[in-house]
């Protein structure tokens, strides 16, 4: 049995403008999140094999209270159900692409330090992780592109049930800072959008605030999905708005124009609210806001609940005053790291 052993590491992600347009034919800038990562480690093997990681897919607690705190913060689903998805849907694409798999197998594993249930893509995180295992395992990289991976990260997630965009599966593929185009024409064309990588030079100081037990997260996508297939104007036009945001976004940053920057991130999160209401948001989430807004600090969700991304446009003032404000009411407040970037992506689609 050969010793080949291949670890692949995906970050977090903070969805910084724009979000939740990607599933609408938007425009969003996310960035990759140094702070938290997912590891996926393959082994050769003998049979195709998942290996249980012992917290997020263990069978066993010493307690009902530590049955009921696990379940409540991390869900019924592990980390396991995503490696097999991803494994099920890299089968098929290299069937559908022609590509004649050799009669060599692995054991999947992996290690995740992403904040459950944060909105800060911890599942497509791992899925990535996976597919890049694959990738590298089986040396088919030259057969599956790059713009093309994003979507089968998603399309494993979407095996499971799990709503989501591209916008996630694109920053966590190429890393660093990316927008992201996903006009309707270039999506029925291409089945993908247009991407470019961005400078993590302008990105100004930003801060992540998230509650250690986010047990009431909202139900952020609501019928909002449903209210866009049914064509209702007030959808139609916020998804619209949301693209902007993205684009003037881009401009504030490139400007390092941070008021601007503020103001922008302060309206994506009030038009969220408007569109999906107080119901769908959940209340730690609004608190989360208010907390920022108490110091004047700008905010917004890193993508469809659990944490918020915040900017202090005053300065370190602002900032520490922001920290405190998070530690009174018990929330988890830390700079913003952003990952390295993996692959440029140059608008080349």
């Amino acid at each position: 049995m050969s010793d080949i052993n291949i670890t692949q590491r995906v970050y977090a992600r903070i969805g910084l403008l724009g979000n939740p347009s990607d599933s609408y034919y938007g425009k969003t800038i996310s960035l990759s999140l140094a702070n938290f990562f997912a590891e996926v480690t393959l082994k050769a093997c003998h049979a195709i094999r998942f290996a249980p990681h012992p917290l997020h897919d263990g069978g066993e607690y010493e307690s009902w209270d530590g049955f009921r705190i696990r379940l409540d913060g991390e869900g019924y689903g592990g980390g396991v159900r995503l490696l097999k998805a991803m494994c099920k849907v890299f089968m098929h694409e290299c069937e559908k692409k022609g590509v004649q798999l050799p009669e060599k197998y692995f054991e999947l594993s992996y290690e995740t330090n992403i904040p459950r249930q944060a909105g800060l893509s911890g599942s497509s995180a791992i899925a990535c992780a996976a597919l890049n295992c694959l990738l590298m395992y089986y040396d088919v990289g030259d057969r599956i592109s790059v713009v093309e991976r994003p979507g089968l990260v998603l399309w494993a997630e979407e095996e499971l049930g799990i709503t989501a965009g591209l916008q996630d599966r694109v920053v966590q593929v190429y890393g660093g800072v990316v927008y992201m185009d996903f006009t309707k024409k270039l999506m029925q064309q291409n089945g993908h959008g247009r991407y470019e990588s961005l400078d993590p030079d302008v990105i100004p100081p930003l801060w992540l605030i998230y509650a250690d037990n986010p047990s009431d997260s909202g139900r952020a996508h609501s019928d909002v999905r449903q209210r866009w297939h049914q064509g209702e104007k007030a959808v139609h036009q916020a998804m619209a708005e949301f693209a902007t945001f993205a684009e003037k976004g881009r401009a504030a940053l490139e400007a390092e124009d941070d008021l601007a920057l503020a103001s922008l991130m302060n309206r994506n999160f009030e038009l969220r609210r408007r569109i999906f209401g107080d119901a769908a948001l959940g209340q730690i989430n609004l608190a989360m806001i208010k907390c920022a807004w108490s110091v004047n600090a700008a905010a917004k969700f890193t993508g469809s609940g659990g944490a918020i991304v915040a900017l202090c446009p005053e300065g370190e003032p602002q900032e520490l005053g922001l920290k405190a404000a998070c530690e009174r009411e018990g929330f988890v407040c830390v700079p913003v790291q952003v990952g390295p970037q993996l692959f440029k992506a140059a608008a080349e689609q």
